[in-house]
């Protein structure tokens, strides 16, 4: 059972860490799907990637597993409401919806997970 946990824990916090890296990569592509009243610029851009890395260690290493998740949660719910949603009424609604399908399911994950969670140290 403890194998699997660790393999739950990598399974759901690696690509939390994989799209973080992102965010320092391909800026620009984050850039181009924010909406024009998030403030910051490249700099929230950055600041959701190391948000993100960091979640991601803290859920893979068993650390603080409930604080990254509800850290997960809190972004997931900004993203779905000042990226997402607004996108829905722009000409890339369809991709839009996926993006916010996908966020909403995480975003349900890391609240169960949140919420369920019992150290297994």
């Amino acid at each position: 059972m403890k194998n699997l946990n660790l393999l739950g824990r990598i399974l759901y916090g690696l690509p939390f860490g994989l799209i973080g890296l992102n965010h320092f990569f391909m800026t620009d592509v984050f850039l181009g799907m924010m909406t024009s009243y998030v403030p910051g610029g490249a700099y929230t851009v950055f600041l959701a990637g190391f948000f993100l890395i960091a979640a991601s260690v803290l859920i893979i290493v068993n650390r603080y597993v409930k604080v990254a998740c509800y850290g997960l949660v809190f972004m997931l719910s900004l993203f779905i409401l000042t990226i997402h949603i607004p996108n829905l009424f722009t000409e890339h609604a369809e991709m839009a919806l996926f993006a916010l399908l996908k966020d909403v399911a995480l975003l349900g994950g890391s609240l169960l997970l949140a919420n369920n969670y019992v150290s297994s140290r």
